[in-house]
């Protein structure tokens, strides 16, 4: 069905739909109330300002819908597939993933980690935080006064407590020195920390201090003390912004060239506790409040702790379905607020001043940025007498260990910088042993010929851009092989050679027959030694994945009763190796052809083997 008929037939109810390109990939996600009217809307005669707009209707080769029930069903979804999918045409946070949270796991005696992957393992999550660095700060101070263990121990099987339990770093639970009852009210009482709810804390501290000296329970008392005291250290650092003891979040952006800077300050118990801006791409077309409602589906899509209030700069089209999510989300009643005036409307000021500053400081870091590659990819084109700056530029490594999972990497740097979307890897196919030289023109043999089929065909595909310079792992020899293959196809690229010294270090670039001297502290020397640095590290992630997966593979092939057809059945149930080691017997008996006596085999072997971790360690 063409993209007309679709259109034509288009339902009128509410949902998601999802705009592709002819390459079939995912380029916008929205959501509608009514999805023919919603749809219909983007292939009509658009305004002038509309330039993104008119750039995402250029390139909709095809389109696919998901009904929903309702408003807030199409919400969630659009969300959901927003977050899987990073569309280019969504206005997406930029580097959003990075955050990390505190975790306080589920177990008797519970761990609490920096972790930034949220599970739905029943853990409790707090965050997301601005700073790893900050909040392991944070943590250790805690750790302080209320000494949690750091082991990871599933099991203890401790005969001694470990040194953090001589310094009085930790209770000791793995020996028994504090009861479970005793060490789930300490972790209790961490929560409520990073809760923001440190004025509760306090008055809980000190009752039970109070209970515990009326008790004659002395050390007990002390103990508490010590804890109160170090609590009400760290809350003086708060400053107080609210009269009462409200949670709030306070949003506000500014605006700059086709970019928003968010900034959120986080509000706990009448104090800021922590803020940070976020920022957010491809925004010229979309209102404030539009860019506001974004901002807000991604970040609180992974939040754990959604407070009662959140105090907002203008008004949003979606206000009322947001408000019944989060409060889905909150499980109790959630308020969207723009304040009009007092020291509410003050504070979402202060956010929106501090939101301005955030980002001229990021343009302005940007233009120096901007600046500092322009002269050091003109440094190039004069060292090497280029007619132009070299704007893109790919670098090739191979990887193996002694001739075996013989893979290649390329590199892409555009611009001075590391294009990642565009990075490519190769299994070699044709050559047998370790011999780099032949596995190099089997790569740039494939490359080159892939790129040069796609131009032909006029196709937009991963190899129809050529590089303005190749940039090879090595030599005299490297650099003879691909220009060996470009001669071959026609083609004329300037080679490099990145040559390494007796310590595998960068020394310089060898061009023309000749070897480059470059300064060491030099920005040209500093941009290759990071591009030789990042084929290699590409180059041998994947060789190491390949390595590992074929160990994991023959341990499988050890395990009694599991033939090749199990062995698949089992990769295609779990994915990969490592949930298949994860995986509970429930689990393991789910997969079809997987009885309970196989299951009891695989489960025991992946958990006994000697060897396995001695593998794994190896990857």
């Amino acid at each position: 069905m063409n993209l007309q008929t679709k259109l034509e037939n288009l339902p009128t109810g509410p949902g998601v739909y999802l705009m592709k390109n002819d390459a079939g990939e995912i380029i916008y996600v929205g959501k509608a109330i009514n999805l023919r009217n919603r749809v219909r809307s983007y292939f009509r005669e658009l305004k002038p300002d509309q330039a993104k707009t008119k750039a995402l209707v250029k390139h909709i080769a095809d389109l696919e819908y998901i009904l929903a029930d309702n408003e807030l069903e199409a919400l969630v979804l659009e969300c959901n597939l927003i977050k899987k999918y990073r569309p280019k045409y969504n206005i997406n946070l930029k580097d959003d993933k990075t955050y990390p949270f505190l975790k306080i796991t589920k177990e008797d005696y519970p761990q609490v980690l920096v972790t930034r992957k949220v599970l739905k393992d029943g853990a409790r999550y707090f965050g997301p935080y601005p700073s790893v660095n900050e909040l392991r700060n944070s943590l250790e101070m805690i750790r302080k006064i209320f000494p949690f263990r750091s082991c990871k121990q599933k099991v203890f099987t401790n005969d001694r407590p470990c040194l953090n339990a001589h310094i009085q770093m930790c209770y000791a639970p793995c020996v028994g020195r504090i009861s479970k009852e005793e060490y789930n009210e300490m972790i209790e009482q961490v929560a409520l920390f990073f809760e923001g709810k440190q004025d509760g804390l306090v008055k809980r501290l000190r009752q039970e201090m109070e209970q515990a000296a009326e008790n004659l329970e002395f050390e007990q008392a002390a103990r508490l003390r010590d804890q109160l005291q170090g609590v009400e250290q760290i809350m003086t650092q708060q400053k107080a912004v609210l009269g009462g003891e409200d949670d709030q979040d306070v949003i506000a952006m500014a605006r700059g060239l086709n970019q928003c800077c968010v900034q959120i300050f986080f509000v706990r118990g009448g104090k800021i506790v922590g803020r940070e801006n976020y920022f957010l791409r491809g925004t010229d077309d979309s209102s404030r409040g539009e860019v506001l409602a974004s901002f807000m589906k991604q970040f609180y899509l992974t939040c754990q702790f959604i407070p009662r209030n959140i105090l907002l700069e203008t008004e949003l089209e979606e206000q009322a379905v947001l408000e019944q999510w989060l409060s889905e989300k909150r499980e109790s009643r959630v308020y969207l607020k723009v304040p009009k005036r007092g020291q509410a409307k003050e504070l979402v000021d202060l956010v929106g001043k501090n939101a301005s500053e955030a980002l001229a400081k990021q343009e302005l870091e940007e233009t120096v940025r901007e600046q500092r590659t322009v002269s050091v990819l003109e440094q190039l084109q004069q060292l090497l007498g280029l007619e132009n700056p070299p704007a893109r530029m790919e670098c090739y490594d191979i990887s193996n260990t002694q001739g075996t999972e013989s893979v290649a990497s390329m590199v892409v740097f555009v611009d001075g910088k590391p294009k990642k979307d565009q990075y490519r890897r190769f299994k070699i196919k044709t050559v047998e042993g370790a011999n780099d030289y032949a596995s190099l023109k089997e790569v740039l043999t494939r490359r080159f010929r892939r790129g040069l089929a796609e131009q032909s065909e006029g196709e937009n595909g991963k190899f129809d851009v050529f590089p303005d310079v190749i940039m090879m792992d090595g030599g005299r020899g490297q650099v003879n092989i691909a220009l060996e293959v470009l001669q071959e196809l026609g083609l004329k690229i300037p080679v490099c050679g990145m040559v390494k010294d007796n310590r595998h270090r960068t020394r310089g670039l060898y061009y023309n027959n000749v070897e480059l001297l470059m300064e060491e502290n030099s920005e040209p020397f500093l941009l290759i030694t990071r591009m030789q640095d990042e084929a290699h590290r590409f180059a041998i992630t994947y060789h190491r994945s390949l390595r590992g997966k074929r160990n994991l593979a023959s341990v499988l092939d050890d395990i009694p009763g599991v033939g090749e057809k199990r062995k698949k059945n089992l990769l295609k149930h779990f994915g990969s190796f490592t949930k298949i080691r994860e995986a509970s017997m429930e689990e393991l008996l789910e997969v079809e052809g997987i009885n309970r006596t196989v299951a009891e085999e695989i489960y025991s072997y992946l958990r006994t083997h000697q060897d396995l971790q001695a593998r794994l360690n190896r990857k």
